[in-house]
């Protein structure tokens, strides 16, 4: 039903859409399952949970490291996470056998609901632009079956957290993607937010990722992601614990290997654990024993470990779905069709089986090999040791190469400068007024996701530009959101010889200078790229397949088998 999308050298692949199908959301109502208009925020504070699941937190965390509970979101959430992708990148195709049906399954969301301002990704040469999707898994105890699975029924009703966030990065020919998770326990600026549902405002606050969730639902979360990255996030998904078992059975099992036999178990002084038990060797896990194996923390020695173990099951999930010829059994094509649209929600603009299989089709046409699994750097947050917060320098790497859009993988690096650069700025046909009557704001853009803003430095900048002749440049002493290269804004047309003058007289390029309706007149916004010096500096961009330190890198195709942690080998 599906070719394979990598047909050859130079060739491009035609993606079915669902139109094709004869699939039209028009064609139903909104009981039936088209996309529904929402409010875009809500109001008051979340309670102060933030589940602490690793060392000596408290609270409903994963692995039990020190809590009272085990820390069985995290795993589930990465499941989650690993769900989510498979589902996309192999389920959502079945939707056209039911279409109606199907429709009415899923549930859906405000893309946003926080105060953020990433701009979209320029197109490359050919016109084509990155896609980015948040997956997000949520810790809700409020029904019977996700208090079964995850314990903690006092916690029934608090608002859920989101314990496992992985954004699935799609370069724009389609060609690489890959897969990067935040440790929840990252310390975050998470701005101010609107819960969509009740209307409940959260302001502004500097808190652990996991509770961003909580606090204006995932949209709330989605915004958090774009201030911290600069990455502009297309759509978010969210699953939980219940959704992740119902996926495990679809999905029928997957195979994982541990090096040693392990049993992930209470400890004296470490209670918790996730219950996974296995001799040495690979074994096929599907339903709870799956949940297992993505909560596992003190078994595999670290959060980090845990990452690398849900990302080692994400792999071969998405393997197994490939492997299986699923598109060519029926039976199969709608269990895993009704299991994934009763497991999810999504943001609203793809909140049909439609627009999940257009995109799915997308996602389909990367070959294993060209996918990556990482986790962003991190070091201890010196605040709080039982915290992390991003590594300076290399988090900056990761994040610049998703904007970008580099591969991580070698194999991307043959076809790296037609993927990712794109169109040439052309000269503006609207002359330009003479330099002392153009009319420049100047913004302190210089926050990155690991260093706070250059204390003065839009004045600085504006001061450079007066003496290059520019009367008018004046300083807006409001700090700007994150940028993380300069950049020139203008609003109109008319304005754009201005902006490119401006840009030229700093040796900024021109593919620098955009037009924005967020800004009144030409704005230029001195980015992380620019935090010292008069002179703009040369900037270069990490070549593809260049791994951040501390990334954990995993490639699609690799089969990998977990070591265990020696306490808890049986």
């Amino acid at each position: 039903m599906v070719q394979n999308s990598v047909r050859g050298k130079g060739e491009r692949t035609r993606v079915r859409q669902a139109a094709e199908l004869g699939w039209n959301d028009s064609q139903y109502e909104e009981n039936g399952g088209a996309v529904q208009k929402g409010d875009d925020d809500a109001s008051s504070e979340p309670h102060a949970h933030g589940r602490h699941g690793s060392g000596g937190g408290k609270g409903r965390g994963y692995g039990g490291g020190g809590g009272t509970h085990p820390p069985r979101r995290r795993r589930v959430l990465r499941w989650s996470a690993s769900v989510l992708a498979v589902v996309i990148l192999g389920t959502a195709g079945a939707g056209y056998l039911y279409y109606q049906h199907l429709n009415s399954n899923i549930r859906k969301g405000e893309r946003s609901s926080g105060d953020s301002k990433a701009a979209k990704a320029q197109p490359n040469s050919d016109g084509q632009t990155p896609i980015n999707i948040l997956l997000i898994g949520s810790d809700s105890r409020n029904s019977d079956a996700n208090v079964a699975l995850g314990g903690s029924r006092e916690n029934r009703g608090s608002p859920p957290l989101g314990d496992v966030q992985m954004l699935i990065h799609l370069s724009a020919d389609r060609k690489s993607a890959a897969v990067v998770s935040i440790p929840r326990d990252t310390r975050v600026e998470i701005p101010k937010c609107k819960d969509p549902d009740t209307g409940t405002k959260y302001g502004e606050t500097n808190r652990i990722i996991n509770e961003s969730l909580a606090r204006g639902g995932a949209g709330c979360t989605l915004a958090t992601w774009q201030n911290l990255t600069n990455v502009y996030i297309d759509h978010w998904m969210t699953i939980d614990f219940a959704g992740v078992v119902k996926m495990a059975d679809a999905i029928g099992g997957v195979d994982v290997c541990v090096k040693q036999n392990v049993w992930d178990r209470p400890k004296p002084g470490v209670p918790g654990g996730s219950g996974l038990k296995l001799t040495e060797g690979t074994h096929k896990v599907k339903g709870e024993q799956a949940l297992q194996w993505l909560r596992t923390r003190h078994a595999f020695e670290s959060d980090l470990g845990r990452a690398k173990a849900q990302h080692m099951y994400m792999n071969s999930m998405i393997r197994t779905l490939r492997e299986q010829n699923v598109f060519t059994d029926t039976g199969r094509l709608m269990a895993l069709a009704e299991a994934a649209t009763k497991s999810l929600t999504v943001s609203k603009e793809i909140g049909t089986v439609k627009k999940l299989y257009d995109l799915g089709m997308q996602l389909k046409t990367v070959p294993t090999n060209r996918i990556t699994m990482l986790t962003m750097p991190t070091v201890q947050d010196p605040q709080n040791k039982e915290h992390l917060i991003p590594a300076p320098g290399e988090a900056d790497k990761m994040w610049e190469m998703i904007r970008d859009d580099v591969p991580f993988d070698k194999s991307g690096a043959s076809s790296e400068q037609k993927s990712t650069t794109p169109g040439k700025a052309q000269a503006s046909k609207t002359p330009a007024d003479p330099d002392d009557q153009i009319g420049v704001i100047v913004q302190n853009g210089t926050r990155s996701s690991t260093l706070a803003p250059v204390s003065g430095r839009a004045s600085a900048v504006a001061q450079v530009l007066a003496g290059k002749g520019f009367a008018k440049a004046q300083t807006d002493s409001t700090t700007a959101p994150a940028e993380a290269k300069t950049v020139v804004r203008y609003p109109s047309a008319e304005l754009e010889g201005d902006a490119q003058r401006v840009a030229n007289a700093l040796g900024i390029p021109l593919t620098s200078v955009k037009k924005s309706t967020d800004v009144s007149g030409v704005t230029l916004v001195v980015g992380a790229d620019w935090r010292s010096g008069t002179a703009y500096p040369k900037q270069s961009t990490p070549k593809a397949g260049y791994v951040p330190e501390g990334a954990d890198a995993i490639n699609g195709s690799e089969t990998g088998c977990m070591p265990v942690y020696s306490p808890y080998r049986w």
